[in-house]
């Protein structure tokens, strides 16, 4: 829509209509179109004429647009002239169209002259998007007032470089013009009707935004359309945009500049114009909001105006530029297009490469299957052999891997390895030759294993290759000679099993313990007499004890009381014994096996210690020898209490006679000295043990001390004998005190465990004194706790608690109340 066109308040026909024409051949051009005022709409010939709403002339152009972003100025009335005076300037100007000087004068696109009076004004047009500054030429003869003075202004201003014909100050901002007064015709508010102050002033110092540029250029295209009288008339200027000057500019759409925001625009602003007083934060809402005005106070068309025109050639325009910024962002997309389809295509044809190579690869892998199986054929001339199918699979790895893996080719040697490895066991004897297909087995354990572990199924689905040849090929030859292998042939069994225990899997491995080793050695247990067998056993059974130890427990309770009934008609004069309890000293654990001792060896020892006789005349030392000889196998603390109990007394006894009856103390001393070298050193620093020497050497210092006649030099023997035996006393004291400062963490750590243990071993000990099976269960855990066989039940035990199983859930019971349900 053209500027200056306001569709809210009137609707004009594009057509052209008589009134037009007429008005167009009268002669008033810049006659006023009379037009109806609200209140001669309403009240007719009785409206109220107001000469308020006369119009006045507009110096800034009908089209002029009003910035209310910037402050209100205020101007002074100046000089008020009388109402004849104003009638008759206006007469002036109306009739009169030359200016002082008898020349035409120039009129501007509202219809009202250019200059007034004899201030000529020189407008320089600034280039395009720059701020344009007009510079006013001064009348002739201004300033000559000052003739008739002694020039002091015209001084002061030289000197502060003023130079005439330019604004004051620094950078020549200042005015020169008088500040004039102007009337404003209407109702509306300060700045509705554009710029109301000095129109030279303003343009002296106008600074334009990009909105004005755009006014004045669309003014400067309008007035070259209007109707001028000849001498006024111009040459048509037409203005081309090229297509590349759309681009630039982006098309009709592009957002146009917005003015810089001013200080004045965050100021309080009143607006009273309205049925209701706002309080509006700045100027610039002012320009937001839609002043309603009565006819009068609204700018007048002009003649021959055709908005309708000129908005649909602007609608042309813009469509015609929208189409051509539509082409340039069409042709940038399809060129877009074709970068993205390149490198599209580069990636495809890569595609289409690996593609390629990868049918390749699979055509050479399916080659090598065709010929296997042609090969494996019965009636082939080249039959497949162990070695080709080594080479295969190794071309396969190295040259194929990803098809290798992908494929999952290593089920082929079910097919293709399997029949070849079987065919060469068929004569295999595990036991007389265990080693004839270890290089095989290790061979095929490279290529195939991979880790799977367990089978994942009852049909070996899942299983991994290897383990599945294992399974499947070496288990049954290895179940068929455990039929006729005996157990006290162990040698053969031990090294077959040695020799493939770093090529059998660990889950087939424990399944031939479990299934195979363990039954047996059990039922040979259960056969075994220790009174009739000439064979310890020991010596068949303490060689699996590397392999299964932990599944050797089982047998430990049957053992001990086998050798338990053996040892009830013993006597301690027999050595066999200790050579047969000895071995398992280390396989025991340490309670069960003091346990043992104390109920079968012990009672006995101190019967022979009580039938010993002591006698420094002629002394016999069997019996003392056959006690001490168990030094080692019994824990000292016992062994000391048993002497303690019956031998000691005897030997002090026997001392203290001897004593009373005026001895030979180099004897005594002698003799003395013999006992307690048959002490090993381990039971002669036991508190016990010392006691009774130290009492017997008291009592030798008091015998050669008394009042009576002694031997000669006897009283220092036996003080130097005590002296000595003390000294040796305290550096074995402080031996022992050292040896407890170095105790390492480790032999700490160690005790702490035997503690541990201690519970474990007294319901080892309760079993065996009451004849109950006390044995691990293999392979069964409870809440990370071994789980164990006590007699006809099943138990575990936690932090020195005994549970039993139930019917339901896990029941804490006494010991007492536990051998008895086991019973």
């Amino acid at each position: 829509m053209a500027t200056g066109y306001d569709s809210d308040h009137e609707v004009e026909r594009f057509e052209v209509t008589d009134e037009d024409l007429e008005f167009g051949l009268s002669s008033g051009l810049g006659r006023k179109r009379y037009r109806a005022s609200k209140e001669h709409n309403i009240y007719g010939i009785w409206a109220r004429e107001d000469s308020d709403d006369d119009e006045r002339p507009s110096f800034s152009g009908k089209n002029s647009k009003q910035n209310y972003s910037t402050g209100i100025d205020f101007i002074s009335g100046g000089v008020k002239q009388s109402s004849g005076e104003i009638l008759k300037e206006k007469d002036d100007d109306a009739s009169d169209d030359s200016d002082v000087d008898g020349a035409p004068m120039e009129m501007d696109m509202a219809g009202m002259p250019k200059h007034f009076g004899a201030v000529k004004e020189k407008k320089t047009k600034a280039p395009k998007g720059k701020p344009q500054f007009r510079s006013v030429v001064p009348e002739q003869g201004f300033g000559n007032w000052e003739k008739h003075t002694k020039g002091i202004g015209q001084k002061l201003l030289a000197k502060m470089g003023y130079e005439p014909g330019k604004g004051l100050g620094k950078n020549k901002q200042g005015i020169t013009i008088p500040v004039e007064a102007f009337k404003r015709k209407g109702r509306a508010a300060v700045g509705a009707y554009g710029f109301e102050g000095n129109k030279n002033l303003h343009e002296q110092f106008q600074t334009t935004t990009g909105e004005e540029e755009e006014e004045e250029e669309f003014q400067e295209q309008l007035a070259q359309w209007k109707k001028q009288p000849e001498k006024a008339k111009q040459k048509v200027k037409y203005k081309y945009k090229t297509v590349e000057d759309v681009r630039a500019t982006g098309g009709p759409g592009a957002k146009k500049k917005m003015a810089a925001p001013t200080a004045a625009s965050k100021i309080k602003v009143i607006d009273m114009t309205g049925p209701e007083t706002r309080v509006l934060s700045g100027y610039d809402q002012i320009a937001g909001t839609q002043l309603q005005f009565t006819d009068e106070a609204m700018p007048k068309k002009k003649a021959f105006s055709m908005p309708e025109l000129e908005h649909n050639l602007t609608l042309l325009v813009e469509m015609t530029e929208q189409q051509i910024l539509d082409n340039e962002r069409r042709l940038r997309h399809e060129k877009d297009m074709i970068i993205n389809l390149k490198h599209e295509d580069e990636k495809l044809t890569e595609v289409l490469h690996e593609e390629k190579k990868s049918i390749d690869k699979l055509e050479a892998v399916l080659e090598m299957v065709e010929e296997c199986e042609r090969r494996l054929d019965l009636g082939s001339l080249e039959p497949l052999t162990l070695r080709d199918c080594e080479t295969m699979f190794r071309r396969l790895q190295e040259e194929y891997y990803v098809e290798y893996k992908s494929y999952e080719l290593n089920q082929l040697a079910i097919t293709v390895v399997f029949p070849l490895v079987k065919k060469m066991l068929i004569d295999w004897k595990p036991l007389l030759d265990s080693a004839f297909p270890l290089q095989e087995f290790l061979l095929w354990k490279e290529l195939l294993e991979e880790g799977h572990g367990m089978p994942l199924g009852s049909d070996g689905t899942g299983m991994d290759v290897y383990h599945r040849l294992v399974w499947e090929i070496w288990m049954p030859h290895i179940r068929t000679m455990f039929g006729s292998w005996s157990v006290r042939n162990y040698d053969q069994m031990l090294r077959l099993l040695e020799d493939w225990l770093p090529l059998v899997p660990t889950w087939i491995m424990d399944n031939l313990y479990d299934q195979l080793v363990m039954p047996r050695l059990l039922t040979e247990v259960d056969n075994w007499n220790p009174t009739t067998d000439t064979m310890p056993i020991h010596q068949w059974l303490h060689p699996w004890l590397p392999l299964i130890s932990p599944r050797l427990e089982c047998l430990y309770p049957t053992i001990r009381h086998k050798l338990g009934k053996a040892l009830t008609n013993w006597h301690p004069s027999d050595a066999s014994a200790i050579h047969i309890l000895k071995p398992w000293k280390p396989v025991f654990s340490e309670g069960s096996m003091d346990s043992f001792l104390l109920k079968n060896i012990l009672p006995k020892l101190g019967l022979c210690l009580q039938e010993f006789v002591i006698n420094p005349h002629q002394q016999h030392l069997d019996g003392f020898q056959w006690v001490l000889r168990w030094h080692g196998m019994l824990p000292v603390q016992s062994l000391t209490s048993l002497f303690e109990k019956h031998f000691f007394p005897k030997w002090i006894q026997v001392l203290c006679t001897w004593l009373s009856n005026n001895p030979d103390y180099e004897q005594v001393t002698k003799w003395y000295l013999g006992w307690k070298s048959q002490f090993p050193e381990e039971m002669l620093n036991e508190p016990a043990v010392k006691d009774q020497f130290n009492r017997a050497l008291d009592m030798m210092n008091r015998a050669v001390g008394g009042g009576g006649v002694v031997q000669p030099g006897a009283r220092e023997n036996v003080a130097y004998l005590t002296s000595t035996e003390r000294r040796r006393d305290f550096e074995a004291q402080a031996a022992a005190e050292k040896r407890r400062e170095e105790r390492t963490p480790m032999e700490a750590a160690r005790k702490a465990a035997n503690v541990s243990m201690n519970f474990k071993d007294l319901i080892q000990a309760k079993a065996e004194e009451n004849n109950l099976v006390f044995c691990p269960i293999p392979n069964k855990w409870h809440e990370a706790k071994a789980v164990y066989q006590f007699g006809t039940k099943t138990i575990y035990m936690d932090r020195g608690v005994v549970f039993v199983q139930g019917e339901k859930t896990w029941v804490p019971v006494s010991l007492q109340n536990l051998i008895d349900m086991a019973r």
